[in-house]
């Protein structure tokens, strides 16, 4: 079984059938971590495919395979990458990498200038996260609506959240800031643009010398 037994595409109308199942594997995975994540309904998942706001993965039997969903924050100004889940009879294919990539960029396309944020306790997500542009933030630089943070209620970690101000948890928050990235970029090939004009000024001289002493014999 490889990655090349899969579809992922973005989820739409027809594939609401699938959204208890997901939602009791997203459950179910989240007991066996010991850790929690915001518990989502039926209803709120298959309103996510129909809003065209979500990732599925399909086998090619039919089966689900995986699915992943964008929120938004603070007006737009935010987006997540929520609620992650691969079916456990298709792990260990690559499926969670290949969903954050689609999902990623499913958010890029619909909000290019949001903050993309995440709060994870997988190391493997952390990982991707990492390979995508995500950097590891303070709990304070990501979204301060008091929605979001409310999802949290129903994660065993809770309380400690709460004890701690909501300054910190458990959790690994990362951001992909586009406005940061792009000025990276810019600053990227300000130094290319002036290594490339300091090379052409060596090159310039050298070719005046040459020039020179030719002239002179």
């Amino acid at each position: 079984m490889t990655i090349h037994d899969f579809d992922i595409q973005v989820a739409t109308a027809q594939h609401a059938d699938f959204a208890p199942m997901i939602c009791d594997e997203m459950a179910e995975s989240a007991k066996a971590r010991g850790t929690g994540i915001a518990q989502r309904s039926p209803e709120y998942v298959a309103n996510k495919m129909l809003e065209g706001k979500a990732v599925i993965a399909l086998h090619k039997d039919g089966t689900w395979a995986g699915f992943c969903y964008i929120e938004t924050w603070s007006h737009g100004d935010f987006v997540a990458n929520s609620g992650l889940i691969v079916n456990p009879i298709y792990r260990k294919a690559g499926l969670a990498k290949a969903i954050k990539h689609k999902i990623f960029e499913l958010s890029r396309k619909k909000y290019p200038n949001s903050k993309i944020f995440g709060l994870t306790t997988g190391l493997a997500v952390m990982k991707i996260n990492s390979e995508i542009g995500y950097e590891p933030v303070t709990y304070s630089e990501l979204t301060q609506d008091e929605d979001f943070w409310k999802g949290c209620r129903s994660c065993v970690n809770y309380d400690i959240l709460m004890s701690k101000n909501r300054k910190n948890c458990m959790c690994t928050a990362m951001l992909f800031d586009p406005a940061e990235i792009q000025k990276q970029y810019e600053e990227k090939m300000k130094k290319i643009t002036h290594k490339a004009t300091l090379l052409e000024r060596i090159e310039n001289a050298i070719k005046r010398r040459i020039e020179k002493m030719v002239a002179m014999n």
